[in-house]
């Protein structure tokens, strides 16, 4: 029960990797609040399996993109679980997966924007409690893609890499005020975001790691627990990818 006491914030946290990390900050005692923009029934579920299991959860919607819309949440949780100390950045923008010379700009420009909207204006609505708190931890969701891109993928890497951008000037204007903040980088992830993914491709990826295996959610909220257990560590993108990115 290493966080008994704080109170923790998911974006995108529905389904796949944002419910599994709300999962396992609730099995350490955070209390959780699990936010989605669309799918409520999801969220409700990720809420009644951490009440079911003894923890303590709230669903909150609000579009991730939306700077009224995240500062009302943040005030929301604030007022039913106590100051947001803590902020997993997953909630992630839809894209689709073409050729960069038949991309449409719109489509970049929405991935690209959003992506980013979502961690500049969550990390403004939740960094002034942790101000109060005078400590806090933000955590971003990136991907492996934002360093090897793949074919299709222009708008995710772009996204990613600006995320990770984002994370590093962060961390060097937060820390001073006791916040840390980091990022993670899954690899391939086995959810039903990837569900499109060809068997072959998810086979190849698995054979190229040296773990020889597809990430699961649950390895990503490890490796979550393991930033916000590591209070020395801030300004850091941790890969989760079995290996991958040593060869």
């Amino acid at each position: 029960m290493k966080l008994e006491g704080k109170t923790a914030l998911v974006t995108g946290a529905s389904r796949g990797i944002g419910a599994a990390i709300a999962r396992a900050l609730a099995k350490e005692g955070a209390s959780v609040a699990v936010n989605y923009h669309q799918s409520e029934a999801k969220a409700l579920e990720v809420v009644e399996q951490i009440r079911a299991a003894g923890g303590r959860a709230i669903s909150v919607r609000a579009d991730a993109r939306s700077p009224l819309e995240l500062e009302a949440m943040a005030g929301r949780v604030k007022a039913e679980l106590g100051p947001i100390g803590i902020a997993v950045l997953n909630a992630s923008i839809g894209f689709p997966v073409t050729a960069f010379l038949d991309y449409p700009w719109e489509a970049f420009e929405s991935k690209v924007g959003g992506e980013l909207a979502a961690a500049f204006h969550g990390c403004r609505a939740v960094v002034p409690q942790m101000l109060e708190l005078k400590e806090g931890s933000i955590v971003a969701i990136s991907s492996s893609l934002a360093r090897s891109p793949g074919w299709g993928f222009c708008a995710h890497s772009a996204a990613k890499a600006g995320l990770e951008g984002f994370v590093r000037a962060l961390s060097l204007e937060l820390g001073p005020m006791g916040i840390r903040v980091n990022a993670v980088a899954p690899g391939l992830t086995l959810t039903d975001g990837t569900a499109f993914v060809p068997g072959e491709m998810k086979k190849a990826a698995a054979e190229h790691a040296p773990l020889r295996r597809n990430a699961v959610p649950e390895d990503v909220a490890e490796a979550v627990l393991g930033i916000l257990g590591a209070g020395f560590v801030t300004g850091v993108t941790v890969p989760v990818n079995g290996g991958a990115a040593v060869l």
